[in-house]
């Protein structure tokens, strides 16, 4: 992916975004609601696992 690339994530697939010890990221995201929940937030990831 580059800058400014939409990103379509079907339901059930668990994705990561996430910037590295020198790079900032904003994230905006639209999603709909699946049986009343709208995000199921996944674990954190430390800084040994960010991509540089």
């Amino acid at each position: 992916m580059t800058v400014g690339d939409v990103a379509t994530i079907p339901p059930g697939v668990k994705q990561w975004n996430g910037a590295t010890a020198l790079d900032a990221m904003t994230h905006i995201a639209v999603t709909e609601a699946i049986d009343g929940s709208r995000i199921t937030w996944m674990e954190h990831l430390g800084p040994d696992q960010y991509y540089l």
